[in-house]
Parts: structure tokens; C-alpha cells; sequence
């Protein structure tokens, strides 16, 4: 009698080690998100201190103003913060003197900007061609007067512009002076001119030095020229870092503060305000009514509206000129 088994083919079991694995990953995971968290919560702490605060703050007094806390007829008693809505928005815009001082700085941006950027520029195409033989030298010194302090910078052009003091003016044309109200403009932006070319043209030289040097090498292959590779190559591919320098520029001059400020204590006629940023330090401290937080808030607020649709503006206008 012959026995026939039949088997049968078991069922696959399942791998033991696929829940470890995922439960492994899961973990693994977690924890370098955990450890990401952590190591980014310095940067948070201080970013929500030094940035948000203030904006929370600032945000929050531009709808307060000080007033006096009695009731009498001439007020009296200690001053306390009252809500006022919009008040404080509403005086800042009809503030001719804030408006005034927003066009003084608007002409200074159309003067001082395109002057520093092609400046910038240039020296940065220079440094990076193979004419000059210590770059880095070069581009150390170019630098230097960014290091110098705002105040310093401006005291120190102060100075040069002063008549009885400066060493260059006696080489001028008689009756040259450099702090009249046809020519602080021009004074100030050379100020400015000469503190942030070199920074910029450090913006510039990083984008020059992550362009392939392959692209560089096939146009002189070609017959191109040094000046044809700048104009044709180099110039087109820096737009991005054109854009940054100019966005930046249009920010930091609407900021303007420390060379109207030390000029101003020279030239009395220029006025407490003579830029909105001297206009809501000095609001601030009382010395322009209204004073206060209140008002001192609104009107900074309004300068980064300024400012951020100027910004807006000039890199819509780019766009469309780079989609052209």
C-alpha cells in the first residue's frame, strides 16, 4: 500500500524585521527632527526678541497716544496711553513735513543708488578679471569704509566739508560750499557712495565667482574679448545680485539718519526733520509734536510701507525687464 502526502504550499510569514525597521525609521526620524528644533531654537529665541518684539510692539503703540491722565481743564496728573484708533496714521499722513523729507530721500535714492551700483560694479569686474594681480588686497581695501561706524564716517565727512578745517576745499573753486541746500544732497551721497560700494561690490563678486569659469573660456574660444565676456557674460548673469544690492540700497535710504543728522548739527537751516527718519527719532524724544511712541510708531510704519512697495516696484520692473 503506497502512502501519497500531499503538501501543501504554507502560507508566506511575515518578515520579523519590517516592523523594527519602520518603527527604527520612525524613531530616527523623530529624533533628527527633535535634534533640529533644538539646534535651531537660539536663532528663534533671538530672531522673535530682536524682530517680532519690537513689531508687535511697534504695531501695538501706533494706535496709542500719551495723555494726560486728570480731568481738569488744562488736564494735568501723570501721562497715560489712550487708544486712539487711526489718529496717529491720519497725522502722519497729512504731515507735510513727513512728505517732504520722504522726497528729499527719494531724490537722494535716484542720485546715490545707480552711481554706487555701477561703482560697485565695476570694481567687482575688475577684481575678478585676471588684470589685477592681489585681489584679494584690493578687495580688503575696497571694503575698509564699511568697517569704519555710520557716525564716524559721517563725522569725518563733517569735517572735509567744513571750510575752515578741510584740507581740500582752498583747492576748490572760490565760494565752493559743499553743505549749501543745493548741494547737501549731492554731499551726503557721496557719504553713503563712499561707505557702501565696497559692500556692495562684494554682493557682486559672489555672484561673478559662481559663474562657471567654462562659460568664460568658450567665448574667448570664439574670439570674444575681456570687454565682450564682461559686458555679454558676466554683466547679464549678476542680475539676481543686482536686484539684492538695489533692494537693499532702496531700504537702507529711506533709513536715512546718520549723515542728515550729523550735517544737520553744522547747518541749523536743515531742520529737525529733514528726513523721516529724523522726523520719528525726534517725534520719539519730544523734540516735534506730536511726540510720543504713538506717533513716533505710525510714522515708522508708514516709511517700511514706503519702502516695501518701493522694493515691490523696482523688482516687478526687473521681472518684466528680464522677461523682455
Amino acid at each position: 500500500m503506497v502512502t501519497v502526502t500531499e503538501t501543501r504550499p504554507s502560507a508566506a510569514l511575515p518578515d520579523p524585521h519590517t516592523p523594527i525597521r519602520r518603527i527604527r525609521r520612525g524613531s530616527g526620524n523623530r529624533r533628527e527632527g527633535v535634534t533640529g528644533w533644538l539646534f535651531m531654537a537660539p536663532f528663534a529665541v533671538l530672531f522673535a526678541v530682536v524682530f517680532l518684539v519690537p513689531i508687535i510692539v511697534s504695531v501695538r503703540s501706533a494706535f496709542f497716544a500719551q495723555v494726560p491722565s486728570g480731568d481738569g481743564l488744562y488736564g494735568g496728573g501723570e501721562l497715560v496711553d489712550a487708544f486712539v484708533g487711526l489718529d496717529n496714521f491720519a497725522a502722519a499722513i497729512g504731515n507735510g513735513a513727513f512728505w517732504s523729507g520722504m522726497g528729499r530721500v527719494v531724490a537722494f535714492a535716484a542720485l546715490q543708488i545707480p552711481l554706487m551700483t555701477v561703482m560697485a560694479l565695476a570694481l567687482a569686474l575688475l577684481l575678478d578679471s585676471f588684470i589685477v594681480r592681489r585681489p584679494a588686497l584690493f578687495r580688503l581695501a575696497f571694503f575698509l569704509p564699511y568697517a569704519v561706524p555710520g557716525i564716524i564716517a559721517a563725522m569725518m565727512w563733517l569735517y572735509l566739508y567744513t571750510p575752515q578745517v578741510s584740507p581740500f576745499l582752498p583747492y576748490l573753486p572760490e565760494g565752493t560750499d559743499l553743505m549749501s541746500p543745493q548741494t547737501i544732497l549731492f554731499s551726503m551721497a557721496n557719504m553713503t557712495t563712499w561707505t557702501y560700494t565696497g559692500y556692495n561690490m562684494l554682493i557682486f563678486l559672489s555672484a561673478l565667482q559662481a559663474v562657471p569659469r567654462d562659460l568664460y573660456e568658450a567665448a574667448r574660444l570664439d574670439g570674444a574679448s575681456g570687454f565682450q565676456v564682461a559686458m555679454r557674460i558676466k554683466v547679464p548673469l549678476v542680475r539676481g545680485a543686482a536686484l539684492l544690492a538695489v533692494l537693499l540700497s532702496i531700504i537702507g535710504t529711506i533709513q536715512l539718519f546718520n549723515e542728515p543728522v550729523i550735517m544737520e548739527s553744522a547747518n541749523s537751516w536743515m531742520g529737525k526733520d529733514f528726513t523721516p527718519m529724523m522726523l520719528t527719532y525726534n517725534s520719539m524724544m519730544g523734540e516735534l509734536s506730536p511726540s510720543g511712541s504713538g506717533p513716533a510708531s505710525a510714522y515708522s510704519l508708514l516709511m517700511a510701507l514706503i519702502a516695501g512697495l518701493l522694493a515691490i516696484v523696482y523688482a516687478l520692473l526687473q521681472r518684466r525687464k528680464g522677461d523682455a
